[in-house]
């Protein structure tokens, strides 16, 4: 689908104005723009502001909602370095709103380890530090939420918890040579 065909919402739906976060209702009969539609979120541009919609609510854009599955057959056996790999690619399945790179890639992930949870199903707890590319971003706890929820997706996963930090700050030094390629940086 092309940016420049507009499309008309089907119905109400939530969106956050990015970059303040602030959470709206977008209504049905409204015309939006798809800038961008990466990691089951769109981002769109209706009476000139920018949007993002979650993936939940895509059949407001005609879209298809994606349904969030499992990464491999449900009860199949995981090592912890399985796990972890899983957990980072599905961390790179979350993106800005704004730059159409992954959050990994972008170098907004400082930090994941993944920690036993005791007295639980023998599960693992993400404990992920993540920054953002400016400290006054509204979209942070949308991006929280996002990771936390796609990290829970994951079978061996019982409890995520996604911190917000601001050090070191974020520059364009912490991303990926492919991403810094991608954004046309060299």
């Amino acid at each position: 689908m092309n940016s420049n065909d507009p499309i008309i919402l089907t119905r109400d739906c939530e969106a956050a104005v990015v970059p303040l976060g602030t959470q709206v209702t977008l209504k049905q009969g409204e015309t939006a723009y798809i800038t961008q539609s990466l990691g089951g979120s769109h981002t769109v541009i209706v009476n000139g502001n920018l949007f993002r919609i979650d993936g939940r609510n895509a059949d407001a854009l005609g879209l298809k909602v994606e349904e969030r599955r499992a990464t491999r057959p449900v009860g199949q056996p995981v090592t912890e370095e399985e796990l972890t790999k899983e957990v980072w690619d599905q961390l790179k399945t979350c993106y800005d709103p704004e730059i159409p790179v992954n959050i990994v890639d972008l170098g907004l992930i400082y930090g994941c380890e993944l920690k036993r949870v005791e007295g639980g199903n023998g599960g693992y707890r993400a404990e992920v530090k993540m920054t953002l590319t400016a400290p006054g971003c509204g979209m942070g706890d949308h991006l929280r939420h996002d990771v936390m929820n796609k990290l829970m997706c994951l079978e061996e996963i019982e409890d995520a918890n996604v911190e917000l930090v601001w050090e070191p700050q974020w520059n364009q030094g912490l991303m990926t040579e492919a991403a810094r390629l991608q954004l046309g940086l060299y």
